[in-house]
């Protein structure tokens, strides 16, 4: 009887890669442990491993296990990997079979409900992830994943077409000027990232899709994983630390975006946060609330970053604007709500004079 291991052994070199290459499998346990391995590989997904015989039965999941009953979610069934997997994190070296970064996003047991060769019912008990799962095959190593329970308490699902709120003209700074915070006015084009499943996708302010016009973007994704996100911001393309929206207008024109992202690439400024891993923030959160929360996130990359604010500080952010080149400011009042689609006095453009 062949080994259940030899597919995994004929994929690894022990002497090049830290995974565990036991020589025999082990012995079939009373246990029913599972690990999902968040894996950034050449393309980021989540390992899916049961204990099941003595191996860890394995699935790759794009988008990770769905949080509700809404969708279904593609899962390729991998090779048997080794029960020492069950703790496996670390760097798979470039050029090897699975090369990239491994870390653990969750692990603790499980409870089988069915399990043939076409379908899979399995109820997790983890710290992450509990409830009750179905795997399911449509043909070959391609199986869907469902989830049957429905999702936690409190959970909402991430909106779909959000319109930015959009700031009203003034003429000059609140003259209430501790209760406002105070943002640049880049003069880009505005944009909504909806993050989910290490994947980006970015909507503009008429709904447009923009995520092939800028696809530098997109390693936001990846980058933020395992958090989802809806976040607002704006793209903006700097010719050295000033705007340019020549260049920014040149790429949303271009041909080919992928040529037109190295000539002219562009920043994704972030300024507020719709929704944050099940959770709605428009209208329950202040504006000074989602601003801690966004700055929680500490999103910086090469193609995004979250700019400054000034709570109480105007006159400076206006001084800041004039130094850097820029039109303006944007005041918006540190307790207002996020009203999607909506032009509303809470936030005001102000021009630098």
């Amino acid at each position: 009887m062949p080994d259940r291991l030899d597919e995994y052994r004929r994929k690894r070199d022990p002497a090049r890669t830290p995974e565990p290459v036991p020589a025999e499998s082990e012995k079939p346990t009373e246990l029913s442990r599972f690990v999902i391995q968040q894996h950034h590989a050449r393309s980021l997904h989540w390992d899916v491993r049961l204990e099941r015989d003595g191996v860890l039965v394995s699935f790759a999941v794009p988008r990770g296990l769905p949080r509700d009953q809404a969708r279904n979610n593609l899962a390729k069934h991998t090779e048997d990997h080794p029960l020492e997997y069950l703790t496996f994190a670390g760097e798979i070296p470039a050029g090897e079979y699975g090369g990239g970064r491994m870390t653990i996003f969750d692990r603790g047991t499980y409870e089988t409900g069915k399990w043939r060769d076409d379908e899979i019912s399995v109820t997790f008990h983890g710290d992450r992830t509990r409830g009750r799962y179905v795997f399911f095959r449509t043909g070959g190593a391609d199986w869907m994943v469902r989830r049957m329970d429905p999702p936690e308490p409190g959970w909402e699902p991430m909106p779909a077409d959000l319109r930015p709120m959009l700031a009203t003209r003034a003429a000059g700074l609140p003259t209430d000027d501790a209760d406002w915070g105070y943002e640049m006015r880049w003069a880009g084009r505005r944009c909504l990232a909806y993050v989910s499943g290490g994947r980006v996708r970015l909507g503009g302010a008429g709904g447009e899709d923009l995520t092939s016009i800028f696809p530098e973007v997109r390693a936001l994704g990846p980058a933020l994983a395992p958090v989802e996100a809806v976040f607002d911001g704006e793209l903006v393309a700097f010719d050295g630390a000033r705007p340019d929206p020549d260049r920014l207008t040149r790429r949303a024109t271009a041909k080919n975006p992928k040529r037109s992202s190295e000539k002219d690439p562009v920043q994704f400024l972030l300024y507020d946060l719709l929704w944050l891993d099940g959770h709605t923030t428009t209208e329950l959160l202040r504006y000074a609330e989602r601003r801690e929360l966004l700055d929680g996130l500490a999103c910086a990359g090469e193609h995004w970053q979250t700019p400054p604010f000034f709570p109480g500080g105007g006159e400076f952010a206006l001084d800041a604007a004039r130094s850097q080149g820029l039109s303006g400011v944007v005041a918006k009042r540190l307790d207002s709500p996020y009203l999607p689609g909506r032009a509303s006095r809470l936030w005001r453009e102000i021009t630098v004079s």
